[in-house]
């Protein structure tokens, strides 16, 4: 993504002139290339016969081919942004760190526990679906709405490592004890569910570690070769707008696939898609208040705002069609995550950079 930081000279810092200042037009008309991007797909799985078949006959770790290429073409030029050298000192950012574990991992699992219980106490397939969304933490499209939002990206690529990491270590516990243990205690419905731990490993080991070696060799390479200065103003800008190609290419295969069972029972769609709105706004709201409360400077409080709202969908769904199957209504909600989570993280981008006038130090 291009962002020029040249804000205009009469807009006041925050207001909607200066945010837009600093979006190429290509970013700046988002929403509207997201829209027309969910038209098209659920268009596309409607219309055309047989789509649905073709772009689900070639799976990565049960994710379509289609959409598994798209996600790594969308997170591969954001990783090529990052500069590793600065990853050591983020990484002695205790507080940064200490927020982004509470939040992540703490908060976000039991809010998400709380709000399927809440709105789908009678639907147990439609709530564990959405409770193994909440267990997740995103590693791939976080880093785009990080990126457009000027957020941290040192700060961000940190974070999703920590969290991909620990995503392979605690996702099947946390499972276990989110669908299992806690309802048992509460006297409410416990489901007893097997985890896969190679399954989550090699789902995390193929959406974030292949862009995340490409990104870094590419960096590696570029800069020995030509300079660092012809690969952050020559190359990078060049590459920048694949991430935003990626990311529409996907939710045009994403709604194509599900545009069937999305258009059959828009009602049900609608009572899963209220809890996820609840939650992506008040996870992003919560982890936004407490980072600029906590003295931390816009990039970085951008950045954990993001990272505490976005979850890992692609693990979620790989997890749901393993254990239930393609067509399960736990799958189903795995999808309705990611058709809700897009447009209100985009619109989230928009408050983000609207706030950052508030800050003493917008960095």
């Amino acid at each position: 993504m291009q962002h020029h930081h040249t804000p205009t000279a009469s807009a006041p810092p925050g207001s909607k002139a200066a945010v837009l200042a600093n979006f190429s037009w290509l970013d700046r008309l988002l929403p509207l290339w997201i829209l027309l991007a969910m038209a098209a797909g659920l268009l596309l799985g409607r219309l055309v016969p047989g789509l649905q078949a073709l772009l689900g006959a070639v799976q990565v770790d049960h994710t379509s081919l289609p959409i598994a290429l798209g996600l790594l073409l969308m997170m591969y030029p954001v990783l090529a942004k990052v500069r590793y050298g600065e990853l050591g000192r983020m990484a002695r950012d205790r507080r940064l760190l200490t927020l982004t574990l509470g939040l992540t991992w703490g908060l976000g699992p039991l809010l998400m526990f709380t709000l399927a219980w809440l709105f789908l106490p009678d639907q147990p397939a439609f709530r564990t679906g959405l409770i193994l969304i909440g267990i997740a933490p995103c590693i791939a499209m976080v880093l785009i709405w990080i990126d457009l939002a000027q957020g941290n990206r040192e700060a961000a690529a940190l974070l999703v490592a920590i969290n991909s990491i620990l995503q392979v270590l605690v996702y099947a516990v946390l499972g276990t004890f989110y669908l299992q243990i806690l309802p048992a205690w509460l006297g409410l419905d416990s489901q007893v569910v097997r985890f896969s731990f190679w399954e989550i490993a090699r789902a995390v080991l193929i959406f974030l570690g292949l862009p995340l070696i490409a990104g870094f060799l590419t960096r590696l390479v570029g800069v020995r070769l030509k300079g660092r200065r012809w690969y952050e103003q020559v190359f990078l800008p060049r590459i920048g707008p694949w991430a935003l190609y990626g990311l529409l290419f996907t939710i045009v295969v994403m709604f194509a696939l599900q545009g069937q069972a999305i258009t059959n029972d828009p009602a049900q769609v609608i009572r899963v898609a209220i809890p996820l709105l609840l939650y992506f706004v008040l996870m992003w709201s919560i982890a936004f208040g407490v980072g600029k409360s906590s003295g931390l400077d816009y990039p970085r409080t951008s950045a954990l705002a993001f990272t505490a709202a976005g979850n890992n969908f692609e693990l979620a769904i790989a997890v749901c069609i393993s254990l239930w199957g393609v067509t399960s209504q736990q799958a189903l909600a795995g999808v309705i995550g990611p058709l809700i989570e897009v447009p209100v993280l985009i619109s989230l981008v928009y408050v983000s950079l609207w706030l950052k006038g508030r800050f003493r130090n917008p960095g």
